[in-house]
């Protein structure tokens, strides 16, 4: 933001910048000292209020309890429309458009209650100074600052005053000091001189400390704190003099108000103490501003350049990614990719495919296709190689995996033994490399960002490089069977298909790097012979769920022509289709059958895939015993199933898909699951707790809807029966029948609403999955759309009725627009006299622009009277008396209150459905955990083909996900050689979790383990170590 013109002025000559030191903050005016003054603001308010309110808070707390009600159903709304924001910033910047809501919508509401007014405070008063003072020291501030770098253009302050400021800090010191003069004026006052003291205060006689007896008591002596006020405001803050003994200012003051009794003889000459609290923080903000920016010291202490460097290093921090908000109604990348799976549906399935241009242009060498088919793995005595799928969500989680995917080694607990597990010489991943859909922005910064950052490509790297002939080696290494280091292949999965798999193309099969991973892949589907007869085939199922004809011409003329008859073939695809078949009652991969039944024919020892987002092994176990009978129809074709797509993103049930137990004629039992089953299940409790903390941007959708559910509702004009009932019950039953009322003039009458609710009942029956039958499909959306209406009614009709209690008791609809304004003026000269013409002179010189400011700032907290005196008038004249321009402003008037009353129940409702859906029916598995955005149960599974070409087979994973990463010592302390590749480094990973014992390496464990048996070995499993959480 700062300028790079330097001006040759005086103080540049003497060069000044040599003693500016380093300051601990980037910004120019530093955010703690805003900070320091909020926190002295807030001890202030806390020692004033309760030196002058606590006896009054509890004399009046028995005669309002209808208003602390009130107060308490207010605030309960106003806190969980806001407990998503509270500790933490989101981003983007909504987070902050909620506070700054929240505070506008509450204080408006807050001062036309008459509870604080009891109390002792005037929320008007408070409010509309705070709204001038706060606009008098924008003001005053910009032009300060306006006139500083002129100051500096001409050359008359050194260099760093250039540097513009925050504005954002500009608006927050100015709030903090407008805050400390209205505590000042609430609990002060604006007297010029106290003449005489306060009457004592009444003794509440509740309870017995407080008969005079026993005021000498500690609580009561702390209840008794007003004596200790006074004599702050009388001292600490008494008036600095009169305007005659400073006549050059006496022109440019306000004057405090006398406090005697009866009339005064003459008007108060003395300044106001206001003003001179006002002028003092001004001056202090300006001197450390000019001193700050003309010699580069601060009121913050400044470090030394070592030390700064330190500081700097400790301070660094990844800037990852969040979970992708699948329920966010804000989101762009959502909407495209809505409008990217409707083109790929509509124009790339069945027309266009590019598995066959890639068909077309592959070369064919002696008979087999040349970039499709690898095999320098193959001469190999063993091989460690990993995979995982379903990476590039949140990347906090996707580090994580990559981290321990970049090890040399693992450190690991196998029953009472410890084992150590090699980094894998070979990836492999699963598709679904990035979410929500597949562009530059979500692979670079989702993807390639956090395996860049495990492990970290070779120096001579350049992003935008385009791999043209592939595989381009490092310059020491002439053939692909020398290169030591990792390699990585990759299947294209359904979210990268979304654009036709151009992103796929470009940044796997034309790069030549994933980080410190190797890829010489050329294609999206692919063929690894790997050591001891080993396989693995990679299948492109693009958006069909399975394989086109020309892979199945590649794999099947492989098979025929390199596959032995006692090799063994592992197949990895991106869906698991044995599972989602299954589950939808469906039959897919009709190709991926024939191939694995007609072709392999009992070779298949495994299938792995992905885009389920757990990790769940079924396994085929041969009956045994005379008694029993042999339950398969034929063969066993697969004895091992696996998912695991806990690679990063989200994570799914397990629950689910519990009772799966055949494929291919085959019975199989579930060995490992993870999370286990009971975990599962208790999981999805969050939908009802956590919906609209993990999923705060659904509040533009959700509350829109309710708005349009009751809006032809608006106004209620006779409630009057509500409020005249005895009994609570009476009462309830008053305010129900009012609601069922309500329900039949949305159905009878309405327009707007009704038609709201149809095409809400639409969405929510075409919501329900078609795994359930039409009837249920009807009959969940319909109890889904009935308990969405309802909730939306009674939030209308709570807030008509809060409306109509203020109304009765004359607290709205009496002033009209205005309102505050109109008083504050009434009462401005009273507290604050101006006998020369000060504000005069300052409406002349803005043009009418600072009276316009502050009117109609105050405006905006006139919400409420707004409202009050609309209805009145809709009630007594009909809705035809009401403009358009009156219409639109009394409806935004209550969409502004009826959005933060609705979005926590819409959240609430529909959590609720998740949660009843997929623990009860079964059913929305991927939205009710979507919903839940979980960054944790992340897992790998890495194999080790072993010397007698045995398959062993470790699931490892992370219970909790480190969500604060620091830069690792280890790594920055260790010595770098130019040329050096991060693989042979001893900590290739570049950040650590900030809390060692978090460290996806120290918490890493084995949640499943079984050796799957090699050539001319009949019993497919050797041993099962599964362990399940």
């Amino acid at each position: 933001m700062g300028s790079d013109r330097q001006p040759a002025g005086l103080l540049d000559t003497l060069k000044m910048e040599r003693v500016r030191t380093i300051l601990t903050h980037t910004y120019p005016y530093p955010h703690e000292h805003s900070r320091h003054a909020i926190i002295a603001v807030a001890v202030g308010c806390l020692f004033f209020i309760s030196s002058d309110n606590m006896h009054t808070l509890i004399e009046k707390l028995d005669n309002n309890i209808k208003w602390w009600s009130m107060y308490a159903c207010l605030l309960g709304f106003f806190y969980f429309f806001s407990s998503p924001f509270i500790g933490k910033t989101i981003k983007p910047s909504y987070s902050n458009f909620s506070r700054w809501y929240i505070a506008w919508i509450l204080v408006a509401a807050l001062y036309h209650l008459p509870s604080f007014q009891s109390m002792g405070v005037d929320l008007r008063m408070n409010l509309s100074l705070f709204l001038t003072i706060y606009v008098s020291s924008i003001l005053f501030l910009l032009v300060f600052h306006i006139i500083f770098l002129g100051l500096w253009y001409i050359g008359l302050v050194s260099r760093v005053a250039g540097k513009r400021p925050e504005i954002l800090t500009i608006l927050q010191n100015c709030a903090v000091l407008s805050i400390a003069c209205c505590v000042f004026y609430s609990h002060c006052g604006n007297r010029a001189m106290l003449r005489k003291r306060p009457p004592e205060r009444k003794i509440s006689n509740w309870f017995p400390f407080f008969k005079k007896e026993e005021r000498n008591t500690l609580l009561a002596k702390f209840l008794r704190m007003n004596e200790l006020k006074d004599e702050v405001c009388s001292s600490w803050f008494a008036p600095v003099g009169s305007a005659s003994d400073y006549p050059l200012l006496s022109k440019w003051v306000l004057y405090g108000e006398l406090a005697c009794n009866g009339s005064c003889p003459a008007s108060s000459d003395e300044i106001s103490p206001i003003y001179s609290l006002w002028a003092t923080f001004i001056g202090l903000y300006i001197a450390n501003y000019v001193v700050e920016r003309s010699t580069g010291w601060a009121l913050t202490h400044p470090l030394s350049v070592e030390e700064h460097e330190k500081s700097k290093k400790k301070q660094m921090k990844p800037d990852f990614l969040d979970m992708v908000p699948w329920y966010s109604g804000t989101s762009a990348d959502l909407f495209k990719t809505v409008f990217d799976l409707l083109v790929s549906v509509t124009v790339f399935v069945g027309r266009f495919d590019m598995r066959m241009m890639q068909a077309a242009m592959s070369k064919v060498h002696d008979g087999a296709q040349g970039d499709l088919l690898y095999d320098h793995l193959s001469g190999k005595e063993d091989l460690w190689f990993d995979f995982m799928a379903d990476t590039g969500d949140g990347g906090n989680s996707s580090y994580a995996v990559a981290r321990l995917l970049a090890q040399p080694s693992l450190q690991l607990h196998k029953g009472d033994s410890e084992c150590t597990l090699q980094r894998g010489d070979l990836l492999l991943v699963g598709g679904d490399l990035a979410y929500p859909n597949p562009s530059a922005f979500t692979y670079e910064r989702r993807l390639f960002c956090p395996f860049e950052y495990a492990l970290q490509p070779p120096p001579w790297y350049k992003k935008e490089h385009i791999a043209a002939n592939k595989p381009e080696l490092p310059a020491q290494v002439s053939e692909l069977k020398q290169y030591d280091g990792p390699q990585c292949f990759v299947i294209p999965g359904n979210h990268d298909w979304f654009d036709g798999l151009q992103t796929f193309m470009r940044y796997i099969c034309h790069k030549s790097w994933l980080g410190g991973w190797f890829m010489p892949q050329k294609k999206s589907y692919f063929a690894l012979q790997l050591p001891q007869g080993w396989w693995v085939f990679g299948l492109d199922l693009a958006l069909h769920c399975d394989i086109d004809v020309y892979q199945f011409k590649f794999f099947s003329q492989l098979i025929k022509e390199k596959v032995g008859e006692s090799d063994s073939v592992i197949i990895m695809t991106h869906e698991p289709n044995w599972l989602l078949d299954w589950y939808w009652n469906d039959i897919s991969g009709k190709n991926v059958s024939h191939l694995i039944c007609d072709y392999l024919r009992g070779r298949c020892k495994l299938r792995i895939a992905g885009d389920l987002h757990h990790y769940m092994r079924h396994s085929y176990v041969p009956l045994e015993g005379p008694s029993h009978v042999q339950q398969n129809d034929g063969p066993v074709h697969v004895p091992h199933l696996l998912v695991n797509g806990c690679g990063g993103a989200f994570l799914h049930p397990t629950h689910v898909f519990r009772n799966f137990n055949k494929l291919h004629g085959t019975t199989y039992e579930c060995k490992a699951a993870y999370p286990s089953f009971e975990d599962s299940s208790r999981i999805a409790l969050g939908n009802i707790l956590k919906f609209r903390k993990k999923n705060w941007q659904f509040d533009f959708i959700g509350g829109i809807i309710y708005f349009i559910l009751v809006f032809s509702n608006f106004p209620q004009c006779k409630l009057g029966h509500i409020l005249q009932d005895d009994s609570f019950s009476g009462h309830l039953r008053s305010f129900f029948g009012t609601v069922w009322n309500a329900f039949l003039y949305v159905v009878e009458q309405s327009y707007v609403s009704l038609a709201g609710s149809v095409l809400l009942l639409i969405t929510a029956i075409c919501f329900v999955p078609s795994k359930v039958s039409r009837k249920k499909q009807l009959i969940i959306g319909i109890l889904h759309v009935l308990a969405h209406l309802a909730a939306a009614l009674i939030l209308m009709l709570l807030l008509e009725l809060g409306l109509e209690t203020c109304i009765q008791h004359k607290l709205l609809a009496t002033s009209g627009y205005h309102s505050l304004y109109q008083w504050y003026r009434s009462v401005e000269s009273e507290h604050f006299p101006d006998p020369t013409g000060l504000r005069a002179r300052m409406e002349q010189w803005t043009f009418g622009l600072y009276p316009a400011c502050i009117k109609y700032l105050m405006s905006a907290f006139d919400i409420p009277e707004v409202m009050a005196v609309t209805r009145s008038n809709i009630c007594k004249k009909g809705m035809a008396s009401l403009s358009r321009g009156g219409a639109v402003i009394y409806y935004a008037s209550v969409f502004l209150y009826f959005w933060v009353f609705s979005t926590p129940v819409v959240s609430l409702v529909f959590g609720s459905y998740l949660y009843i859906c997929i623990n009860w029916l079964h059913i929305h598995f991927d939205e009710a955990f979507s919903s839940l955005r979980i960054a944790n149960y992340k897992a790998f599974t890495r194999f080790h083909i072993t010397c007698d070409g045995d398959l062993e087979v470790f699931t490892l994973a992370v219970d909790k996900v480190p969500k604060e990463w620091r830069l690792d010592p280890d790594w920055d302390e260790e010595g770098k050689q130019p040329q050096q590749l991060s693989h042979h480094r001893n900590y290739p990973s570049k950040w650590s979790a900030a809390a060692g014992h978090q460290d996806p390496v120290n918490t890493v464990r084995i949640v499943d383990h079984f050796v799957i048996k090699g050539k001319d070995q009949s019993d497919p499993v050797s041993c099962d170590g599964s362990v399940s959480r």
